[in-house]
């Protein structure tokens, strides 16, 4: 099989591309290790996102939702539909394990395939939220740890310690004291809770903690994590336990930077940051373009979301195009 473009990861970007390959005339295959929008499936139930549909939306298909901001179903419908409704062939469940160039063409190597796919193009959309930020701690490996959060339920009566200060971390804590914990400790590395906190969000946990119904450490981490305890270390306090039977470490996730590497995509050796031309989206690899968070690096990937990372989609597409015209 042959495309003029394969695209690897179908997420929210990796839709986008394949979409606008498709207007644009061009054949296109998405491979995707996980099911469709492998990532938001995976994120919290009861999800609210933070953008509104207009922000979302793809090719200029409505993306109607039954409130101001879309929950984590409407955006897996909404995808779902695209997908559909272009046509796009996307193979799921499948793991890209090796690319490589060949007389002007690149051989995408699967588990699945006993052939290698063959492109003229490749698309880098891989996302990030399959590799969590680890604390690298004594015990960080017990199953009671867990740097996912999807539901409240399994912690009914139970005393939980909630790590970071962002978004993910506040919203599991507020959802874990709801469903009746026994108590909800919020650990936090800095000072104050992250400024990204959604603004209907944060005077909800700012009151919980001020009340005591949340107890919050600041200028803390963890340092220890055993069967019925963790060890916290406080900037003025020094060392403490605490009693504990889950932990929800949301520290935050990165790019797969060894698969980049094993493409052959150059990194800066301090921030990770693939290096890519910002005009086109193309690495130093030509003809391979990376697109959406994985563009951030250790730094920058806060920064991007499928608001900007869609304008990836375009970019790629516009020089792709060019490069075929000129031929």
């Amino acid at each position: 099989m042959e495309k003029d473009i394969i695209i690897v990861g179908a997420g929210p970007i990796g839709i986008a591309c394949g979409i606008e390959a498709k207007t644009r005339g061009l054949s296109e295959l998405i491979i995707e290790k996980g099911c469709l929008t492998n990532s938001i499936y995976h994120f919290p139930t009861n999800l609210v996102f933070f953008s509104t549909p207009d922000l979302l939306e793809l090719a200029g298909v409505p993306f109607i939702t039954s409130g101001p901001k879309p929950t984590r179903v409407e955006i897996l419908t909404y995808y779902k539909r695209l997908t559909q409704s272009f046509a796009l062939d996307v193979h799921l469940f499948e793991r890209v394990e090796k690319i490589e160039k060949q007389d002007g063409r690149f051989l995408v190597y699967t588990n699945k395939a006993e052939t290698p796919y063959r492109a003229r193009f490749v698309v880098l959309a891989i996302g990030f939220y399959d590799h969590p930020n680890m604390l690298n701690v004594p015990g960080e490996d017990l199953p009671k740890v867990t740097h996912y959060y999807k539901e409240a339920h399994l912690y009914y009566n139970q005393k939980v310690a909630v790590i970071g200060g962002q978004n993910s971390a506040v919203e599991a804590a507020l959802e874990v004291y709801r469903a009746g914990a026994a108590e909800v400790t919020l650990i936090h590395r800095d000072s104050t809770l992250g400024r990204s906190v959604k603004y209907w969000i944060r005077p909800d946990i700012e009151n919980r903690i001020k009340e005591g119904s949340i107890k919050a450490y600041f200028n803390a981490r963890v340092v220890g994590i055993r069967e019925d305890a963790i060890v916290v270390e406080q900037k003025d306090r020094g060392r403490f336990e605490l009693e504990n039977d889950f932990v929800l470490a949301m520290t935050g996730y990165h790019p797969d930077y060894r698969f980049l590497q094993n493409v052959g995509v150059q990194l800066d050796p301090e921030t990770q940051k693939p290096i890519y031309n910002p005009q086109t989206m193309e690495t130093t690899l030509e003809n391979v373009y990376i697109a959406g968070v994985a563009c951030g690096g250790k730094h920058d990937i806060n920064k991007i979301f499928i608001e900007n990372g869609r304008e990836h989609a375009r970019l790629i597409l516009e020089d792709i195009q060019s490069k075929l015209a000129a031929k």
